[in-house]
């Protein structure tokens, strides 16, 4: 019987190894994936901007509000890479997944713009937009299933309503430098979350922090 016993207990005990190694190689293969589609998000943002830049009135870069009028702005965050190395897994993926989060609203507020924008490449910003639009609602949901695999801590999001309404201005000038701005805070914010997931990445890769 202690024999049965010893064996039964062995076989268990391989059984909660492999399980534990399926939900490691599981939450490796999501952040492979989230980071993947975040670089592709603030590439895309990126980008975006460049075409902005082309036609961007000269004036719109005096008056344009400053990055601390972003909606976001009040989500305390590392301010460098020293800083997000510091924070717990649990606590970057949460500030990952409300920035993102945050900025369903907006990113609507943009496509709709995106339309009637008086810029000569208006047709692919406007598509530009919506492939933003599906990026980040891809990402979030992988960050939904990711965080369910990393506890309640990883689950939190700090609500940062959005309240710009939905008119970016009714005359060209207005129009591009509200436009532009509000993208400047989405490419921010897309950094900020490309950064988060690249470092929980390379903590799961048990990478060194040098090469995160």
């Amino acid at each position: 019987m202690a024999h049965r016993k010893t064996n039964g207990s062995k076989i268990f005990m391989t059984v909660l190894y492999m399980v534990a190694a399926c939900r490691a190689v599981a939450i490796n293969d999501l952040l492979d994936r989230a980071s993947q589609r975040s670089d592709i998000l603030h590439s895309l943002s990126t980008t975006l901007s460049h075409d902005l830049d082309s036609q961007f009135p000269p004036i719109g870069r005096v008056i344009m509000p400053r990055p601390s009028m972003c909606h976001t702005a009040s989500l305390q965050t590392p301010i460098d890479k020293y800083q997000a190395l510091q924070v717990s897994e649990s606590d970057l993926l949460s500030l990952a997944r409300s920035l993102l989060q945050a900025w369903e609203d907006p990113l609507a507020v943009l496509s709709t713009s995106a339309n009637t924008l008086p810029h000569p490449a208006q047709s692919s910003i406007s598509n530009k937009i919506q492939e933003l639009q599906e990026h980040s609602k891809n990402l979030g949901d992988g960050l939904d299933i990711l965080s369910g695999k990393m506890g309640p801590a990883a689950q939190t999001i700090s609500l940062l309503p959005y309240r710009g309404g939905n008119d970016i201005g009714e005359d060209k000038i207005s129009k591009l430098i509200n436009f532009n701005f509000l993208l400047s805070c989405f490419r921010r914010d897309s950094h900020k979350i490309d950064s988060f997931l690249k470092i929980l990445r390379c903590r799961a890769a048990k990478m060194q922090p040098e090469m995160c």
